[in-house]
């Protein structure tokens, strides 16, 4: 069986009647051209010619070059898109880093654990007890979800630069993960070689 005959046989239903109108006019056109001489022969086929080009440059070259136009449109949106999600997928592993190295300075998550007792230990060892003003926790923050900060306020008072220095290194060498977050020093006016220190403790556990 001819493949082709299904193909011709629906091309026939639908242009056939359109093809049986203009058979006669096809016939004359043929009839007339037949009868030119062959300069206008000649004539008659180059403005086919042109005809031919411009039919092809408008129904099919166009088309091809707008659909091609277009693809690399979408393409190059494609490739937009990919950038994004790349870039979204970097920023969330560099987040997810972060985070890693914030709750490894995170001081553990235990209910005996005290700021408060740190700090006066640390600082009754490097500056002595007497020199501690006053030492008061403060109010505990969430500062992100999973997070909570502890805040302690010290004041030490009549210390000498040294002291301050190995205050100072006392807290940032404990076990426990803590930072000054604000120091304040004052000279005294009987001693312009002994200050008052004003400093903020803070530390950070997860999950508290």
């Amino acid at each position: 069986m001819n493949p082709l005959k299904p193909i011709a046989a629906q091309f026939n239903e639908a242009f056939g009647p359109y093809l049986q109108r203009i058979r006669p006019l096809t016939s004359r056109l043929k009839s007339r051209y037949e009868k030119l001489e062959s300069r206008e022969s000649l004539l008659v086929q180059i403005a086919g010619g042109v005809l031919g080009l411009f039919l092809i440059y408008n129904f099919i070259y166009l088309p091809i070059v707008d659909w091609r136009e277009s693809l690399e449109t979408t393409i190059e949106t494609r490739h937009r898109e990919i950038s994004d999600v790349q870039h979204l997928v970097d920023t969330y592993l560099q987040r997810k880093k972060e985070l890693q190295e914030a709750e490894k300075a995170t001081v553990p998550v235990d209910k005996n654990f005290s700021l408060f007792s740190v700090i006066e230990k640390s600082l009754t060892q490097s500056v002595g007890h007497d020199k501690i003003a006053s030492i008061t926790p403060g109010s505990d923050r969430k500062v992100s979800d999973g997070f909570t900060q502890y805040t302690v306020e010290v004041k030490l008072q009549n210390v000498n630069l040294g002291q301050i220095v190995d205050a100072l290194y006392g807290v940032k060498t404990l076990t426990a993960p803590v930072a000054v977050s604000n120091l304040r020093v004052t000279r005294r006016t009987q001693d312009t070689h002994s200050f008052d220190v004003d400093i903020t403790c803070i530390a950070l556990a997860k999950g508290a």
